[in-house]
């Protein structure tokens, strides 16, 4: 039994309630998608506004289902709105400032008018231990009252094996205050694959996530969920899947990456995705097949594209490495020549790391987050600058033409840190 409060009048749904969510979707300067499930089949309803004490508009659902996908459109760039669902016989969540969203600033700004934004990312994270609720307290230690505008998932987001079940506890228990507040955007790993099949696009992990198959929040259309692309700001996200796609040149999932990163003019263009180019933690990059794949055949596209940053888990540790460019083998045959910067990258230090806007192999910082759940031990890796066994989330925060990047511990303490900055002439070597 759930009671609600609206106009004055109290509300009883009986037997009705939700199992999971509400969560983010889909996030858009004008449109987002606001998912839930309920107990009893119903239409689904979401009220919205931007005052929680006047949700005045209102968007239904066209279908009775248990698994509810509210698409809310025509709404304003860089705006907060509030917002409540249920169906309707009456609200079950929301109303509240807790549960609001935050639209993605106009497109065609300037870089230098976009506001300042934060995302985090988690690798590793769906175990639902103490170590992954330690790792989120973390974070919202160290994020305060700033909000989080997105967050990205590097894949193994539920263990073992990517059931409802894990995913309940890896995911939807452990993070409620993101998931109604902030947008998620999610990478395949292996774990979840031992239920999902990316060919079929079936199973858990396709049908608890919305992603943009036809490049409606930017990119080009992937027509998968397995792979996909969205603009947030001035910056262009590329998601792929390490294991469950071909991973050939010729495949599909190779080809669509050279044309989307082709397609983009966005300042800043970030890449993740689960098994990384470069690790000496939990696994080893000179040994694994989708490792070494990932290397040899998805590398040379995004920097010649010019891609700043990778993203990606798989090894439960921290690793970053330098500025670098054109590394495809093993580790031994890394040479001083590929760093296109061998210093910290840190603006108290060596200085920021800086890149030319729109050049090719002008060099890419490679990071390896997968602690969000439990770390392992590390060895370093000689592409990496640092290389750490603390369990920890990172911290990207882009404004105009500045990124900075920080790995945050699970007690909200910054471990490691470095900024990137585009320039708008070719740097000298």
């Amino acid at each position: 039994m759930i009671t609600y409060l609206e106009t004055g009048k109290a509300t009883v749904l009986e037997n009705l309630r939700i199992v999971r969510g509400p969560y983010l979707q889909l996030g858009s300067e004008s449109s987002i998608a606001i998912r839930w499930a309920t107990d009893t089949p119903v239409q689904g309803r979401v009220w919205y506004g931007e005052s929680p004490e006047r949700l005045c508009l209102v968007q239904d659902e066209t279908t009775v289902t248990c698994n509810h996908v509210v698409k809310l459109s025509e709404l304003a760039p860089d705006t907060k709105y509030y917002y409540a669902v249920g169906s309707p016989g009456g609200m079950l969540a929301g109303k509240t400032e807790e549960f609001f969203f935050v639209t993605a600033p106009p497109s065609d700004l300037a870089p230098e008018n976009v506001r300042p934004l934060r995302i985090c990312v988690l690798g590793d994270a769906g175990r639902g231990n103490d170590i992954a609720a330690s790792v989120r307290d973390g974070y919202l230690k160290f994020t305060g009252s700033r909000h989080t505008d997105l967050w990205l998932m590097l894949g193994d987001n539920a263990y073992e094996t990517g059931t409802y079940e894990e995913y309940q506890r890896g995911i939807f228990d452990m993070y409620p205050q993101l998931l109604r507040s902030s947008v998620l955007w999610t990478a395949i790993g292996n774990h979840d694959a031992g239920s999902a099949d990316s060919l079929s696009q079936s199973g858990p992990y396709y049908e608890l996530f919305t992603m943009p198959t036809g490049g409606e929040v930017g990119g080009l259309p992937s027509g998968t969920a397995a792979y996909y692309s969205f603009d947030y700001g001035n910056i262009h996200f590329i998601c792929l899947d390490s294991y469950g796609c071909d991973r050939t040149p010729e495949g599909e999932m190779l080809s669509w990456l050279v044309r989307d990163l082709a397609a983009t003019d966005k300042d800043w263009k970030i890449a993740f995705w689960h098994h990384p180019p470069y690790t000496k933690g939990s696994h080893d990059s000179d040994t694994e097949i989708e490792l070494i794949e990932m290397r040899e055949r998805t590398l040379p596209i995004i920097e010649e594209a010019g891609v700043d940053i990778v993203l990606s888990g798989h090894s439960h540790s921290y690793e970053r490495s330098f500025l670098i460019d054109g590394h495809y083998g093993t580790s031994d045959t890394f040479t001083e020549q590929m760093k296109k910067d061998g210093g910290s990258g840190r603006e108290g230090e060596s200085g920021a790391y800086q890149k030319p806007l729109q050049a090719s192999h002008a060099g890419t910082v490679y990071i390896v987050a997968g602690t969000s759940g439990f770390a392992d031990e590390v060895s370093p890796h000689p592409a990496m600058y640092t290389s750490l066994s603390i369990p920890g989330s990172l911290v990207i925060d882009a404004h105009g033409k500045r990124l900075h990047i920080q790995f945050v511990d699970n007690e909200g303490n910054v471990k490691d840190e470095f900024t990137m900055v585009k320039t708008c002439s070719l740097i000298p070597t």
